[in-house]
């Protein structure tokens, strides 16, 4: 009876065997291929990596899942979240100042109250200035006006002293329109922070808005 084992069969047997070990140590993958079927192999396809799979061990038992490569819609949803995130720290951090600054809406509207009367007096002094100035101003007129009614050159000085008066008005009132803005963009602020102060601390406002004097 021949000896089935002969020389040559024992050699490939150990080159198959080497080779399983070889495969094993290099890494076997279990993937879903395109057609929804699972596949065990020591390569994977590219495309393949983007839907997730498992890598193996030597005795088949899965040592590491790596899942599926994420979505348009989920990266999108993810970055969306994370600014989210910021922006609810941003707002956490503006509510911990905000609170540093007032304890209670009542003490917003008040410092409110006052930063406008505060400009409302500069305008106010800027006005009595115009006044004075107005009043300078009509005086340079007029008598340039008699200078002009009697004939007489109106000279080079009183020209430039109505124009410099002019200027001034004119400047005053610029800045004024500026205060008056400032105060507008002030009582905007001012009455975002008491709307959120409401919101953090649970307590209503019992100071009007719009009556500085009612303190």
């Amino acid at each position: 009876m021949t000896n089935r084992f002969t020389p040559l069969r024992i050699a490939a047997g150990m080159a198959l065997a080497l080779g399983i070990i070889s495969t094993a140590h290099a890494g076997m993958y279990r993937y879903t291929d395109e057609n929804g079927q699972v596949v065990i192999s020591n390569t994977i396809p590219q495309k393949a990596t983007k839907r997730g799979y498992d890598i193996l061990g030597n005795n088949g038992r899965v040592i590491e899942t790596v899942p599926p490569a994420p979505t348009k819609e989920e990266i999108a949803a993810r970055e969306a979240e994370k600014q989210r995130q910021k922006e609810l720290e941003i707002q956490r951090e503006k509510d911990r100042q905000l609170l540093k600054r007032y304890s209670h809406p009542d003490q917003a509207v008040r410092a409110m109250h006052r930063k406008v009367r505060e400009l409302e007096g500069l305008i106010q002094l800027k006005r009595g200035n115009i006044a004075v100035i107005s009043s300078q101003l009509d005086n340079e007129q007029s008598r340039a006006a008699d200078m002009e009614r009697t004939g007489r050159e109106i000279p080079e000085a009183t020209l430039a002293k109505i124009r410099r008066l002019e200027s001034q008005i004119r400047d005053l009132e610029r800045e004024i329109s500026v205060q008056n803005r400032e105060i507008d963009e002030l009582k905007a602020e001012f009455e975002a922070d008491i709307r959120r102060l409401e919101e953090v601390t649970g307590e209503a406002r019992t100071v009007s808005l719009n009556d500085s004097e009612s303190e």
